[in-house]
Protein backbone atom coordinates (compact mmCIF):
# COMPACT_ATOMS: atom_id res chain seq x y z
CA UNK A 1 0.00 0.00 0.00
CA UNK A 2 1.65 3.37 -0.87
CA UNK A 3 1.39 5.79 1.41
CA UNK A 4 2.04 9.70 2.11
CA UNK A 5 3.35 10.82 5.45
CA UNK A 6 0.30 11.29 8.06
CA UNK A 7 0.09 12.56 11.48
CA UNK A 8 0.65 10.35 14.72
CA UNK A 9 -0.75 6.76 15.15
CA UNK A 10 -0.56 3.91 16.81
CA UNK A 11 -0.03 -0.01 16.86
CA UNK A 12 0.75 -2.61 19.16
CA UNK A 13 3.85 -3.93 17.25
CA UNK A 14 5.39 -2.33 14.36
CA UNK A 15 7.29 -4.59 11.91
CA UNK A 16 10.24 -2.81 10.04
CA UNK A 17 11.03 -4.33 6.97
CA UNK A 18 9.00 -7.31 4.81
CA UNK A 19 11.72 -9.45 3.72
CA UNK A 20 11.39 -13.40 4.74
CA UNK A 21 11.71 -12.51 8.35
CA UNK A 22 9.76 -9.50 8.39
CA UNK A 23 7.01 -11.65 6.07
CA UNK A 24 7.60 -14.38 9.20
CA UNK A 25 6.72 -12.17 12.21
CA UNK A 26 3.62 -10.59 9.95
CA UNK A 27 1.79 -14.15 9.64
CA UNK A 28 3.02 -15.03 13.37
CA UNK A 29 1.19 -11.85 14.96
CA UNK A 30 -1.82 -12.49 12.16
CA UNK A 31 -1.82 -16.35 14.01
CA UNK A 32 -1.54 -14.74 17.45
CA UNK A 33 -4.81 -12.91 16.87
CA UNK A 34 -3.50 -9.29 16.38
CA UNK A 35 -5.28 -7.60 13.96
CA UNK A 36 -4.44 -4.80 11.46
CA UNK A 37 -3.72 -1.51 12.80
CA UNK A 38 -4.76 -0.08 9.77
CA UNK A 39 -8.11 -1.60 9.38
CA UNK A 40 -9.04 -1.93 13.09
CA UNK A 41 -6.97 1.38 14.78
CA UNK A 42 -8.91 1.50 17.80
CA UNK A 43 -8.04 -2.06 18.53
CA UNK A 44 -5.27 -2.79 21.19
CA UNK A 45 -3.49 -5.98 19.53
CA UNK A 46 -2.50 -4.31 16.49
CA UNK A 47 0.29 -4.56 14.18
CA UNK A 48 1.83 -2.71 11.07
CA UNK A 49 4.70 -3.22 8.88
CA UNK A 50 7.02 -0.68 7.09
CA UNK A 51 8.88 -1.15 4.16
CA UNK A 52 11.53 0.46 2.87
CA UNK A 53 10.71 -1.22 -1.02
CA UNK A 54 7.89 0.25 -3.37
CA UNK A 55 7.54 -3.64 -4.59
CA UNK A 56 7.74 -7.29 -2.48
CA UNK A 57 10.44 -9.08 -2.47
CA UNK A 58 12.99 -7.50 -0.29
CA UNK A 59 16.73 -7.42 -1.06
CA UNK A 60 15.79 -10.85 -3.72
CA UNK A 61 14.57 -7.99 -6.15
CA UNK A 62 17.95 -5.92 -6.04
CA UNK A 63 20.45 -9.20 -6.78
CA UNK A 64 22.17 -9.39 -9.85
CA UNK A 65 20.43 -10.71 -13.38
CA UNK A 66 22.70 -13.94 -13.43
CA UNK A 67 21.84 -15.03 -9.56
CA UNK A 68 19.43 -18.05 -11.11
CA UNK A 69 17.31 -19.93 -8.61
CA UNK A 70 19.84 -23.08 -9.17
CA UNK A 71 23.23 -20.78 -7.95
CA UNK A 72 21.27 -19.70 -4.29
CA UNK A 73 21.45 -21.78 -1.86
CA UNK A 74 17.85 -22.01 -1.17
CA UNK A 75 14.60 -20.36 -0.51
CA UNK A 76 12.53 -22.06 2.84
CA UNK A 77 8.96 -21.98 1.93
CA UNK A 78 7.45 -19.11 4.27
CA UNK A 79 4.71 -20.49 6.97
CA UNK A 80 1.81 -21.96 5.70
CA UNK A 81 2.59 -21.30 2.06
CA UNK A 82 4.10 -23.85 0.27
CA UNK A 83 5.99 -22.27 -2.92
CA UNK A 84 4.99 -23.49 -6.29
CA UNK A 85 7.43 -25.36 -9.05
CA UNK A 86 9.88 -23.04 -9.99
CA UNK A 87 12.40 -22.67 -12.93
CA UNK A 88 15.78 -23.34 -11.92
CA UNK A 89 17.40 -21.52 -14.58
CA UNK A 90 14.66 -18.31 -13.13
CA UNK A 91 16.29 -15.31 -12.30
CA UNK A 92 16.56 -15.00 -8.49
CA UNK A 93 15.09 -11.66 -8.55
CA UNK A 94 12.37 -12.23 -10.06
CA UNK A 95 11.16 -15.77 -8.95
CA UNK A 96 11.46 -14.68 -5.03
CA UNK A 97 9.69 -11.22 -5.50
CA UNK A 98 6.97 -13.05 -7.00
CA UNK A 99 6.28 -16.07 -4.52
CA UNK A 100 6.59 -13.27 -1.46
CA UNK A 101 4.04 -11.06 -3.48
CA UNK A 102 1.89 -13.94 -3.46
CA UNK A 103 2.40 -14.30 -0.16
CA UNK A 104 1.15 -10.94 0.96
CA UNK A 105 -1.59 -11.32 -0.93
CA UNK A 106 -2.84 -14.25 0.68
CA UNK A 107 -2.17 -13.51 4.22
CA UNK A 108 -3.62 -9.86 3.58
CA UNK A 109 -0.57 -8.29 5.72
CA UNK A 110 -0.84 -4.54 6.68
CA UNK A 111 2.05 -3.25 4.77
CA UNK A 112 3.20 0.34 3.72
CA UNK A 113 5.61 0.32 1.29
CA UNK A 114 7.97 2.52 0.36
CA UNK A 115 8.01 3.79 3.81
CA UNK A 116 11.62 4.74 5.18
CA UNK A 117 12.21 4.66 8.82
CA UNK A 118 14.25 7.29 10.41
CA UNK A 119 14.49 6.69 13.69
CA UNK A 120 13.52 4.34 17.10
CA UNK A 121 13.53 6.15 20.50
CA UNK A 122 11.73 5.77 23.45
CA UNK A 123 9.05 8.04 24.41
CA UNK A 124 9.74 8.38 28.25
CA UNK A 125 11.58 6.58 30.83
CA UNK A 126 8.67 3.81 31.90
CA UNK A 127 9.97 0.26 30.49
CA UNK A 128 6.58 -0.27 29.80
CA UNK A 129 6.00 2.59 28.11
CA UNK A 130 5.62 3.28 23.95
CA UNK A 131 8.36 3.89 21.61
CA UNK A 132 7.96 6.25 18.58
CA UNK A 133 8.94 5.12 15.02
CA UNK A 134 9.89 7.89 12.89
CA UNK A 135 8.90 7.34 9.10
CA UNK A 136 8.28 8.72 5.58
CA UNK A 137 5.07 8.07 6.45
CA UNK A 138 4.62 9.79 9.75
CA UNK A 139 5.05 8.74 13.48
CA UNK A 140 4.32 5.57 14.83
CA UNK A 141 3.45 4.92 18.71
CA UNK A 142 4.32 0.91 19.48
CA UNK A 143 4.46 -1.47 22.47
CA UNK A 144 7.23 -3.44 20.53
CA UNK A 145 9.02 -3.43 17.47
CA UNK A 146 10.24 -6.35 15.56
CA UNK A 147 12.99 -5.10 13.52
CA UNK A 148 13.43 -7.22 9.76
CA UNK A 149 16.15 -4.81 8.10
CA UNK A 150 18.50 -7.46 7.07
CA UNK A 151 21.68 -5.99 5.53
CA UNK A 152 20.84 -5.11 1.98
CA UNK A 153 21.04 -1.17 3.03
CA UNK A 154 24.36 -1.40 4.75
CA UNK A 155 26.87 -2.38 1.99
CA UNK A 156 31.15 -2.69 3.76
CA UNK A 157 32.80 -0.48 1.66
CA UNK A 158 36.20 -0.68 2.77
CA UNK A 159 38.49 2.95 2.74
CA UNK A 160 41.93 2.36 0.61
CA UNK A 161 44.68 5.20 0.40
CA UNK A 162 43.88 6.85 -3.12
CA UNK A 163 40.47 5.80 -3.22
CA UNK A 164 38.90 9.04 -4.64
CA UNK A 165 42.09 9.46 -6.83
CA UNK A 166 40.99 6.25 -8.80
CA UNK A 167 39.82 7.41 -12.60
CA UNK A 168 38.05 3.70 -13.04
CA UNK A 169 34.84 2.57 -11.80
CA UNK A 170 34.10 1.20 -8.66
CA UNK A 171 30.80 -0.76 -7.39
CA UNK A 172 29.81 -2.58 -4.82
CA UNK A 173 28.05 -6.15 -5.02
CA UNK A 174 24.89 -4.09 -4.36
CA UNK A 175 25.88 -2.09 -7.24
CA UNK A 176 26.48 -5.08 -9.80
CA UNK A 177 23.48 -5.62 -12.84
CA UNK A 178 25.34 -8.05 -15.10
CA UNK A 179 29.00 -9.06 -16.72
CA UNK A 180 27.86 -6.99 -19.82
CA UNK A 181 28.74 -4.06 -18.16
CA UNK A 182 32.36 -4.77 -17.37
CA UNK A 183 32.65 -6.56 -20.61
CA UNK A 184 36.33 -6.41 -22.25
CA UNK A 185 37.52 -5.00 -19.04
CA UNK A 186 40.49 -5.56 -16.36
CA UNK A 187 38.83 -5.91 -13.21
CA UNK A 188 39.82 -6.06 -9.78
CA UNK A 189 37.23 -8.46 -7.52
CA UNK A 190 37.85 -7.84 -3.53
CA UNK A 191 36.36 -10.28 -1.29
CA UNK A 192 36.70 -13.65 0.09
CA UNK A 193 32.87 -15.01 0.13
CA UNK A 194 30.46 -17.02 -1.97
CA UNK A 195 29.43 -13.30 -4.05
CA UNK A 196 32.86 -12.89 -4.79
CA UNK A 197 32.94 -16.19 -6.54
CA UNK A 198 30.31 -15.82 -8.22
CA UNK A 199 30.92 -12.66 -9.54
CA UNK A 200 34.96 -13.95 -10.59
CA UNK A 201 33.43 -16.75 -12.55
CA UNK A 202 31.13 -14.59 -14.58
CA UNK A 203 33.51 -11.59 -15.06
CA UNK A 204 36.23 -13.76 -16.24
CA UNK A 205 34.47 -15.14 -18.77
CA UNK A 206 34.23 -11.82 -20.67
CA UNK A 207 37.14 -9.84 -19.06
CA UNK A 208 40.21 -9.98 -17.21
CA UNK A 209 40.26 -10.45 -13.42
CA UNK A 210 42.36 -10.23 -10.15
CA UNK A 211 40.88 -11.39 -7.13
CA UNK A 212 42.05 -9.52 -3.91
CA UNK A 213 41.66 -11.04 0.00
CA UNK A 214 42.62 -10.06 2.78
CA UNK A 215 43.02 -13.97 4.15
CA UNK A 216 43.43 -17.07 2.36
CA UNK A 217 40.36 -18.17 0.86
CA UNK A 218 39.75 -21.71 2.57
CA UNK A 219 37.67 -24.15 -0.17
CA UNK A 220 36.25 -27.01 1.95
CA UNK A 221 35.99 -30.56 -0.52
CA UNK A 222 32.60 -32.13 -0.15
CA UNK A 223 28.71 -31.13 -0.09
CA UNK A 224 27.53 -28.25 1.94
CA UNK A 225 25.30 -30.53 4.15
CA UNK A 226 22.47 -28.16 5.75
CA UNK A 227 21.12 -30.41 8.44
CA UNK A 228 25.04 -30.51 9.70
CA UNK A 229 27.30 -27.82 8.82
CA UNK A 230 23.84 -25.03 9.15
CA UNK A 231 23.45 -26.37 12.78
CA UNK A 232 27.14 -25.59 13.59
CA UNK A 233 27.40 -22.40 12.05
CA UNK A 234 23.97 -20.99 13.64
CA UNK A 235 25.53 -22.29 17.31
CA UNK A 236 28.68 -20.56 16.18
CA UNK A 237 27.12 -17.30 15.25
CA UNK A 238 24.53 -17.48 18.00
CA UNK A 239 27.32 -18.14 20.48
CA UNK A 240 29.16 -14.73 19.43
CA UNK A 241 26.06 -12.76 19.30
CA UNK A 242 24.32 -13.67 22.57
CA UNK A 243 28.21 -12.68 24.29
CA UNK A 244 28.17 -9.47 23.00
CA UNK A 245 30.69 -10.48 19.65
CA UNK A 246 30.20 -9.18 16.10
CA UNK A 247 29.20 -12.07 13.91
CA UNK A 248 31.20 -12.37 10.81
CA UNK A 249 29.74 -13.15 6.98
CA UNK A 250 29.11 -16.76 6.60
CA UNK A 251 31.79 -17.49 5.28
CA UNK A 252 33.93 -17.05 8.07
CA UNK A 253 31.99 -19.66 9.91
CA UNK A 254 31.55 -21.99 7.33
CA UNK A 255 34.76 -21.59 4.62
CA UNK A 256 33.98 -21.71 0.63
CA UNK A 257 32.19 -24.95 -0.59
CA UNK A 258 33.73 -25.83 -4.22
CA UNK A 259 30.31 -25.21 -5.91
CA UNK A 260 29.93 -26.07 -10.29
CA UNK A 261 30.76 -21.88 -10.74
CA UNK A 262 33.35 -22.33 -8.06
CA UNK A 263 35.40 -25.04 -10.22
CA UNK A 264 34.58 -23.52 -13.29
CA UNK A 265 36.06 -19.98 -12.19
CA UNK A 266 39.44 -22.18 -10.93
CA UNK A 267 39.55 -23.95 -14.23
CA UNK A 268 39.37 -20.65 -16.02
CA UNK A 269 42.42 -19.28 -13.42
CA UNK A 270 40.50 -16.65 -11.94
CA UNK A 271 40.73 -18.15 -8.17
CA UNK A 272 44.88 -16.99 -8.41
CA UNK A 273 43.89 -15.33 -5.10
CA UNK A 274 46.22 -12.14 -4.49
CA UNK A 275 47.06 -10.50 -1.19
CA UNK A 276 45.31 -7.34 -0.78
CA UNK A 277 46.79 -4.38 -2.30
CA UNK A 278 48.06 -1.71 -0.30
CA UNK A 279 46.42 1.79 -2.02
CA UNK A 280 44.76 2.27 -4.92
CA UNK A 281 46.24 4.96 -7.96
CA UNK A 282 44.43 6.99 -10.77
CA UNK A 283 44.96 3.96 -12.91
CA UNK A 284 45.16 1.03 -10.76
CA UNK A 285 46.29 -0.42 -7.61
CA UNK A 286 49.67 -0.81 -5.53
CA UNK A 287 50.05 -4.90 -5.12
CA UNK A 288 51.21 -5.63 -1.78
CA UNK A 289 54.82 -6.27 -3.13
CA UNK A 290 54.81 -2.58 -4.35
CA UNK A 291 54.57 -3.11 -8.13
CA UNK A 292 51.55 -1.33 -10.14
CA UNK A 293 48.72 -3.51 -11.78
CA UNK A 294 46.64 -1.22 -14.17
CA UNK A 295 42.71 -1.65 -13.26
CA UNK A 296 39.57 -0.52 -15.22
CA UNK A 297 37.55 -1.30 -12.54
CA UNK A 298 37.26 -2.42 -8.95
CA UNK A 299 34.49 -4.81 -7.59
CA UNK A 300 34.38 -4.18 -3.73
CA UNK A 301 32.16 -7.73 -3.31
CA UNK A 302 32.77 -7.05 0.86
CA UNK A 303 29.42 -8.12 1.94
CA UNK A 304 27.47 -6.42 3.98
CA UNK A 305 26.56 -5.54 7.86
CA UNK A 306 23.24 -5.25 9.70
CA UNK A 307 20.76 -2.37 9.25
CA UNK A 308 20.36 -0.56 12.11
CA UNK A 309 21.17 3.15 11.98
CA UNK A 310 17.45 4.12 12.47
CA UNK A 311 18.16 2.22 16.00
CA UNK A 312 21.34 4.38 17.41
CA UNK A 313 19.09 6.76 19.23
CA UNK A 314 17.81 3.71 21.88
CA UNK A 315 22.13 3.05 22.41
CA UNK A 316 21.96 -0.45 21.85
CA UNK A 317 25.40 -0.89 21.04
CA UNK A 318 27.97 -2.48 23.95
CA UNK A 319 31.56 -1.20 23.25
CA UNK A 320 32.75 -3.74 20.83
CA UNK A 321 30.03 -2.30 18.72
CA UNK A 322 27.66 -5.07 18.82
CA UNK A 323 24.34 -5.56 19.47
CA UNK A 324 23.69 -8.37 22.45
CA UNK A 325 20.56 -10.46 22.02
CA UNK A 326 19.00 -13.53 23.87
CA UNK A 327 17.31 -15.49 21.07
CA UNK A 328 15.76 -11.92 19.00
CA UNK A 329 15.40 -10.02 21.76
CA UNK A 330 17.65 -7.25 22.50
CA UNK A 331 19.53 -7.32 25.72
CA UNK A 332 19.09 -3.70 26.46
CA UNK A 333 16.02 -2.91 25.09
CA UNK A 334 13.27 -5.90 25.45
CA UNK A 335 10.68 -4.39 23.46
CA UNK A 336 13.16 -4.47 20.45
CA UNK A 337 13.58 -7.55 18.71
CA UNK A 338 15.77 -8.23 15.72
CA UNK A 339 14.75 -11.08 13.02
CA UNK A 340 16.97 -12.05 9.74
CA UNK A 341 19.90 -10.87 12.10
CA UNK A 342 23.11 -12.65 13.26
CA UNK A 343 21.87 -16.53 13.55
CA UNK A 344 18.94 -15.82 11.54
CA UNK A 345 20.07 -14.20 8.64
CA UNK A 346 19.27 -18.08 6.38
CA UNK A 347 16.27 -18.03 4.77
CA UNK A 348 15.03 -21.07 7.56
CA UNK A 349 16.72 -18.91 10.20
CA UNK A 350 14.43 -15.91 9.05
CA UNK A 351 10.96 -17.83 9.53
CA UNK A 352 11.87 -19.25 13.13
CA UNK A 353 13.34 -15.59 14.30
CA UNK A 354 9.92 -14.28 12.96
CA UNK A 355 8.31 -17.28 15.26
CA UNK A 356 10.27 -16.75 18.37
CA UNK A 357 10.25 -13.00 18.46
CA UNK A 358 6.31 -13.31 18.24
CA UNK A 359 6.19 -15.84 20.82
CA UNK A 360 8.73 -13.40 22.92
CA UNK A 361 6.79 -10.01 22.15
CA UNK A 362 3.20 -11.58 22.66
CA UNK A 363 4.39 -12.42 25.98
CA UNK A 364 5.67 -9.31 26.95
CA UNK A 365 2.74 -7.21 26.04
CA UNK A 366 0.50 -9.70 28.57
CA UNK A 367 3.54 -9.17 31.44
CA UNK A 368 2.67 -5.25 30.84
CA UNK A 369 -0.77 -5.65 31.12
CA UNK A 370 -0.09 -7.76 34.06
CA UNK A 371 1.17 -4.73 36.05
CA UNK A 372 -1.32 -2.16 34.52
CA UNK A 373 -4.18 -3.87 35.94
CA UNK A 374 -2.45 -4.60 39.29
CA UNK A 375 -1.67 -1.28 39.89
CA UNK A 376 -5.38 -0.38 39.12
CA UNK A 377 -6.34 -3.34 41.57
CA UNK A 378 -7.09 -5.78 39.02
CA UNK A 379 -5.68 -9.52 37.88
CA UNK A 380 -6.41 -11.65 34.85
CA UNK A 381 -5.27 -14.90 33.86
CA UNK A 382 -2.41 -15.13 31.39
CA UNK A 383 -0.92 -18.14 29.74
CA UNK A 384 2.85 -18.51 30.20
Amino acid sequence: MAVREQGERRAAVVVIGAGQAGLSAGYHLQQRGFASALDEPGARRTFVMLDADAAPGGAWQHRWESLRMATVNGIFDLPGFPQPPIDPDEPSRTAVPRYFAAFEREMALPILRPVAVRSVERADDDPDGELLVDSSAGRWRARAVINATGTWNNPVLPHYPGAERFLGRQLHTRDYVSADELAGQRVAVVGGGISAVQLLEELSRVGDTRWYTRREPVFLEGDFVPEITGRKVIEQVTADAEAGRPTGSVVSYTGLIWTPYARAAKVRGALERRPMFTAIEPHGVREADGTLTTVDAILWATGFKADLAHLEPLGLRNELGAVPVRGTRVVGEPRVHLIGFGPSQSTVGANRAGRAAVREVDRLLARADDRTLAASGQRRSVEA
